[in-house]
């Protein structure tokens, strides 16, 4: 009622000065907008779309066993999704076990001088398809290409040693009763020495560990005593 008043009062105004109509048409346009303007910013949405983030836990099923493993831990980008898959590869840091970071970019530059910490411990899960299974490969196989004597270790581990000239190397074999454990480590080299530990679950899937040497020959197994 207040504005069309004012109108009224604008139209009257100008009748009695012909040039008043232009000024009358200006106000109006300015209360028009005005209260557009006003309407517009009231009813604007304050809100704004939240990013997605992608679940803490995936269910990945290998084989026929469920899994219900980290997403972060996820190695590669193709496989974080849920469902049937064929083999999963996880990367976790040692000691926390939490899911490890990228690694940082190096140039060729720097590689000497930022030498990354072997702190990680790789695990793939994958169907086995009717292959020999680990414990099996232990009683059949390694012993025709494993030295005679064998060495006591720390944390109950027995180490022997793989003859020169087999396929096995420049390899140790670490064995453990309670828990059962049984690794193949490479020894330091130009490189450092890395641990394969594999184990079947429930007859269907296999795990595969790989995680540092850090001296097989030296006794410093902290790893071993966690993927068993």
């Amino acid at each position: 009622m207040t504005f069309l008043s004012t109108a009224q009062q604008i139209a009257r105004s100008s009748r009695l000065d012909p040039r008043g109509h232009i000024i009358a048409i200006a106000l109006a346009s300015a209360v028009t907008a005005s209260a557009m303007a006003l309407i517009a910013y009231l009813l604007w949405p304050t809100w704004g779309p939240d990013a997605s983030s992608s679940p803490a836990r995936l269910p990945v099923s290998i084989g026929a066993t469920l899994f219900n493993v980290p997403t972060a831990a996820i190695r590669m980008k193709i496989q974080r999704h849920s469902g049937q898959q064929e083999r999963i590869d996880l990367s976790f840091a040692f000691p926390s076990l939490e899911a490890s970071d990228a690694p940082k970019h190096v140039s060729a530059d720097t590689v000497e001088e930022t030498a990354q910490p072997i702190d990680r411990i790789f695990l793939s899960i994958s169907a086995h398809h009717d292959t020999l299974a680990p414990d099996a490969r232990v009683r059949t196989i390694y012993p025709r290409y494993l030295e005679q004597a064998s060495m006591p270790g720390q944390d109950g581990l027995t180490m022997r040693a793989f003859r020169d000239g087999t396929p096995y190397g420049n390899e140790d074999l670490f064995l453990a009763n309670t828990p059962g454990l049984s690794a193949r480590c490479s020894r330091d080299a130009a490189t450092p020495g890395m641990c394969l530990s594999e184990r079947r679950i429930d007859g269907a899937e296999s795990e595969r560990f790989a995680f540092p040497a850090a001296g097989s020959r030296n006794g410093a197994t902290w790893p071993m005593r966690w993927t068993a």
